[in-house]
């Protein structure tokens, strides 16, 4: 069962795919690419997600854009090439967690893709080093990023700095401290 707070990963075909997952530690085809985070909009699932890709308008504004847009969460991964994986929380939100995750998401909304985070966020110790170099800076997100700081606002996950978490890193770190549970693929 998926629920809000939920991590779904994907994991591409394609080339760009396999140079994320070289650069972040991961194995192409097999590792994770990128990622987002399930909430819920009108009684619907959806997932907020950080993406150039923006050949879809987002569910709730109705916009195309590269950077935070949602979408209804099975359509987009019936729409996915490639491998998707569901990872869920621990401890699943209670009371006024999921409205919480919705309004904190939504706010960042048509915010645009930081391409230069994502790069910066590639690697052991060029990440570890721009984490202490650079603060976190909310103005345009990449993906990891995106959901590294709803699990923060919601007390479930303390990074030092968002920014230095890629798709890979984040899942591991997340898994590590007991946030996420073991995945269980859904394509």
């Amino acid at each position: 069962m998926i629920l809000p707070g939920d991590v779904i990963g994907f994991s591409g075909k394609g080339l760009v795919s396999d140079a994320i997952n070289l650069v972040t530690l991961g194995i192409p085809r097999w590792g994770l690419s990128h990622v987002g985070i399930v909430a819920i909009y009108k009684g619907n699932l959806v997932i907020f997600e950080s993406t150039t890709l923006d050949d879809e308008a987002c569910y709730i504004t109705g916009k195309q854009c590269a950077g935070v847009q949602a979408h209804e969460l099975f359509h987009r991964v019936d729409l996915y090439d490639g491998r998707v994986s569901h990872y869920p929380l621990n401890r699943p939100l209670i009371g006024l967690e999921s409205v919480r995750l919705t309004c904190f998401l939504m706010s960042f909304l048509g915010k645009s893709y930081d391409t230069i985070g994502a790069v910066r966020s590639g690697g052991v110790a060029f990440s570890y080093v721009e984490s202490w170099l650079r603060p976190s800076n909310m103005e345009s997100i990449f993906c990891s990023e995106l959901v590294a700081s709803a699990h923060k606002h919601l007390g479930r996950f303390c990074p030092r700095n968002e920014i230095s978490y890629n798709p890979n890193k984040l899942i591991r770190a997340e898994r590590r401290e007991g946030v996420l549970k073991t995945c269980t693929r859904l394509r």
